[in-house]
């Protein structure tokens, strides 16, 4: 049985959960379409919550865009 983690973990990592939600979506679909993962993880792991532990272990990154 998989567990997804704790929401209060991944906002300590990402502070708005704004962006939490954009980065875990956009890397569920890479991680959907082939993308290989960065954490180890049980084969029966969604890729929602690999992109989460992904997060939580650090190997997601992002960069804002600056404003114009």
């Amino acid at each position: 049985m998989q567990q997804s983690p704790a929401i209060d973990k991944l906002l300590d990592k990402i502070h708005s959960i704004y962006k939490l939600v954009i980065i875990a979506s956009r890397r569920t679909i890479e991680l959907a379409d082939g993308a290989q993962k960065l954490v180890d993880t049980p084969a029966d792991f969604k890729p929602a919550n690999i992109a989460m532990k992904e997060i939580l272990e650090e190997k997601i990154t992002y960069k804002a865009r600056e404003e114009k």
